[in-house]
């Protein structure tokens, strides 16, 4: 398999998720059931929340070692926040 066979099989694999995107949209936008749409609407956030967990691996205890020197570093240096003014600060982000 040579360099533009692989790109034309990108491509036409791209084209054909995009193809089914659009389909599912004209699907999507015909119901008519609400209590389909609960169910989607649920099925679609179990399906993202499961490809977010999936790929999680738990952290070595020398990482979490180093994570919490860290930390320590940070509070000794006086590179630390209060919770109060974190939680104003993010209500200012976009």
């Amino acid at each position: 398999m040579n360099l533009s066979s692989i790109f034309v099989e990108s491509k036409s694999h791209l084209m054909d998720i995009q193809t089914k995107k659009l389909k599912l949209i004209e699907d999507f936008l015909s119901i008519s059931d609400e209590k389909l749409l609960d169910k989607l609407d649920h099925l679609i956030k179990k399906e993202k929340y499961k490809s977010k967990t999936e790929n999680l691996q738990p952290m070595s205890m020398d990482e979490f070692h180093e994570m919490v020197n860290e930390a320590i570093e940070d509070y000794e240096k006086g590179n630390t926040i209060l919770q109060e003014e974190l939680e104003k600060e993010v209500h200012t982000w976009k």
